[in-house]
Parts: C-alpha cells; sequence; structure tokens
C-alpha cells in the first residue's frame, strides 16, 4: 500500500478468526455493496465529517492526534433505489425495547425532512436478544418521540416494523421491503 508520505507497505498479517461474527453495519456494507454491483441501488454508508487539527508522521504511519467533528452527522446511510432517494439509521440493542435516545434530535429531524419532501426514511433496528432485524418506518418513530416515549418496545417493531430475514446474498435484503413501502402495502412476514 502507498502511503501519502511515499513509503510502501507490503507487510501482510495473520488474521484471527476470534469473534468474526457480523454487526449489523458490516452485513449493511455487505449488501449494499451487492446492490451496487448488481446495478439494483446505489447507497452508501456515510461518513461522519472530521477535522483533523494535529497529525505525527512515523516511518510507516501517520495517527492522528488531534480531531473534532465539524458538523452533527445526519443518519448512518443514503442513496438512491428506483429513483427514489433513501436514507436510514441503523442501529442495535441487547434490550427488548429501542431506545429513543439512540437517536438525536437532528437525526429525527433529518427523516422527517426526507420524508416531507418526497423521499423513503426509515430504521433499521438489531434485537441482538432475539436475533431478529427490523425496518420501522419514520412515522412511527416521529409518533413515539410526539407522544413523549422514552422508548419503542419490541412488541412494537413485532407487530408494526417490518421483519428482514438474514440471508446469503444479499444479506439483509431491505429494499425488499422498500419496495412494499413504494407500493404502499403491509408486508408480511412469512417464515
Amino acid at each position: 500500500m502507498r502511503y501519502p508520505n511515499g513509503i510502501v507497505r507490503n507487510n501482510i498479517k495473520n488474521t484471527s478468526y476470534d469473534n468474526r461474527g457480523m454487526t449489523l453495519e458490516d452485513d449493511l456494507n455487505t449488501t449494499n455493496d451487492y446492490y451496487l454491483l448488481n446495478n439494483i441501488a446505489c447507497i452508501h454508508k456515510k461518513p461522519t465529517p472530521i477535522q483533523v487539527v494535529k497529525v505525527k508522521y512515523f516511518k510507516k504511519s501517520v495517527i492522528i492526534y488531534e480531531a473534532f467533528f465539524k458538523k452533527p452527522s445526519t443518519t448512518d446511510y443514503n442513496g438512491v433505489y428506483k429513483g427514489k432517494y433513501i436514507d436510514f439509521e441503523a442501529k442495535e440493542t441487547n434490550l427488548n425495547y429501542f431506545p429513543l435516545s439512540n437517536l438525536n434530535a437532528h437525526q429525527l429531524k433529518h427523516l422527517n425532512t426526507i420524508i416531507d419532501m418526497g423521499g423513503i426514511s426509515f430504521i433499521i433496528v438489531s434485537f441482538k436478544k432475539y436475533k431478529e432485524i427490523y425496518l420501522l418506518e419514520t412515522s412511527h418513530i416521529l409518533f413515539f418521540v410526539n407522544s413523549n416515549k422514552k422508548s419503542i418496545p419490541y412488541e412494537y417493531f413485532k407487530n408494526h416494523g417490518f421483519l428482514i430475514n438474514l440471508n446469503y446474498m444479499p444479506r439483509i435484503d431491505y429494499l425488499k421491503i422498500v419496495d412494499y413501502i413504494l407500493e404502499g402495502e403491509r408486508y408480511e412476514v412469512k417464515n
């Protein structure tokens, strides 16, 4: 690999396969790569904008010593599918509810703005305790926020969200559910 200071590095390190279970983010990134490779959709993880203040250069690396966030990040993912703008946040929880404190006020405002502009916005939540992943549309989240609730129960996700079954490829096929949202139909879970 060629680094900015011109150093070439070709070291291959032994890889440990301990704890290699994929996280929700890893699965979504793999899914989005699949969508892009197969010309299905163009959806990417948004990087958090940072301002680097201090760095130190070494022979084989560069270390960032000081940085700060330029501005609050909106949501995790955005892109285009079937001519529609899509924007969503991905979260994991070990609880039997989703704490609304996991979403910042500016993120909620952003998700609502997407809907107002004609796009599609939602959250994808992995309930690790149940080994299930759900998609919940923004309108449901705003209902809980406007009702001054602190969390959304797992049961609500089961009754009003969309269960996403894990597959081989694409791993988390959330666009199957987006198709139902686009068609205005209710997606029934079939196991």
